[in-house]
């Protein structure tokens, strides 16, 4: 028997297929008194989005990307965002909603079917390294972001994951020391934040089968607060080695308002590494 290398991508399928419900608690549940309610005392996540001192609205809080009793993303207070929001499977194919599916260069599409025949074991996912930045986005685990008027810090709890936008005016660096999350800078557009990288390692993963990006990719991300409950992210993919022409992708957050992150160390008592097999 060969065993699946993508260990958490498995988990994530039987996650959805085990039931579309709520996530599990992280810590004991705790709602803040800032939390805007409803009538019934719930939190009102249709209420607008809170705002910094400098007047930009605050992107910091607990985001899940889950599966609702829709199939898509949503939960116990959005059972379903908006009928656009992707679902889930983009993790696994990140081309899954578009026509034709994404746009590949043969060489791109020569190494993602040659990560296919190897079962996804080469994912760094599956060695408990960095996931490549649409699987993060789309990840069923959550993530925090902390923001203040210059930064905007993004804690993955998969994989015990870090991602920082510098939003002080700086520049992208001409040649920057390739990194697993790349280099970021932000600036807004009106209530938008806009999100530019480069600087990212070589032939990454943008999803679970295998679909590469390069050092080459310029990497463009809109984050839109819609309101205290949801956030919607465009996610523009410019890598002329890998695709033929520049896509973009939509993820939707919901917010977990009365959730934070638990730790997830990958290597403790990681034990499955030794079982995988590589196909003859």
């Amino acid at each position: 028997m060969r065993f699946l290398a993508a260990a958490l991508s498995v988990a994530l399928l039987t996650a959805v297929g085990g039931g579309l419900q709520a996530s599990a608690p992280q810590w004991p549940a705790y709602l803040r008194s800032d939390v805007p309610k409803a009538a019934d005392g719930k939190p009102d996540l249709s209420a607008p989005a809170p705002r910094l001192p400098n007047g930009k609205p605050d992107f910091s809080g607990t985001w899940e990307s889950r599966v609702g009793p829709s199939g898509r993303l949503g939960g116990p207070f959005l059972p379903s965002l908006t009928p656009d929001a992707p679902p889930v499977a983009t993790f696994v194919d990140a081309g899954r909603n578009m026509k034709g599916g994404l746009p590949y260069t043969d060489w791109a599409a020569t190494l993602r079917k040659q990560r296919m025949a190897r079962f996804s074991q080469d994912n760094p996912d599956a060695q408990c390294l960095p996931m490549g930045f649409l699987q993060t986005h789309t990840h069923s685990q959550p993530r925090r972001i902390v923001q203040t008027k210059d930064d905007v810090v993004i804690l993955y709890e998969a994989n015990q994951g870090l991602r920082q936008i510098f939003t002080d005016g700086r520049s992208l660096p001409e040649d920057p020391n390739p990194q697993w999350e790349g280099y970021s800078i932000g600036r807004w557009d009106g209530d938008t934040l806009v999100v530019e990288s480069n600087g990212f390692r070589d032939e990454g993963w943008l999803d679970v089968n295998g679909s590469p990006f390069t050092t080459g990719l310029r990497l463009t991300e809109r984050y839109r607060r819609v309101n205290y409950g949801r956030m919607e992210i465009d996610i523009t993919v410019n890598d002329p080695k890998a695709y033929t022409s520049p896509f973009t992708i939509r993820v939707n957050w919901r917010l977990e308002p009365d959730q934070q992150l638990i730790e997830f160390i990958c290597h403790e008592n990681n034990l499955s590494k030794e079982h995988y097999v590589a196909p003859k």
